[in-house]
């Protein structure tokens, strides 16, 4: 599976989210970091080739313990930060990033 970006202008033919991949949420959730199927691995892959002037991040603020969600801003600018968006695990920041970037490619939200 391929992903459109409704802001990406390349000439590479894709297809968008349907309702039809919502397994592959549950999927991600259960395993965030690790071994995915191949329709997760291209998502991810599509996901996680976003620009630099829109990639979320996560920063580690106390190692092993507490990361706080960032957006990066291009290459010559600094990532904004979240403050308020913290998490003691790093499996919780990356199931809050593919969230959100969830929403940015298929334009609805995960049912949670």
């Amino acid at each position: 599976m391929v992903v459109e970006n409704p802001k990406d202008t390349s000439p590479v033919t894709t297809h968008r989210i349907t309702g039809e991949d919502r397994g592959l949420v549950a999927e991600f959730n259960e395993t965030p970091i690790g071994r995915h199927s191949p329709a997760l691995r291209c998502l991810l892959n599509r996901f996680r080739g976003e620009s630099l002037k829109e990639c979320y991040v996560l920063i580690c603020v106390r190692p092993h313990q507490e990361w706080v969600l960032g957006q990066m801003n291009g290459p010559r600018n600094p990532v904004t930060l979240f403050p308020d968006v913290r998490f003691s695990s790093f499996e919780d920041g990356e199931r809050e990033i593919f969230r959100r970037r969830w929403q940015r490619y298929a334009g609805f939200e995960i049912d949670t």
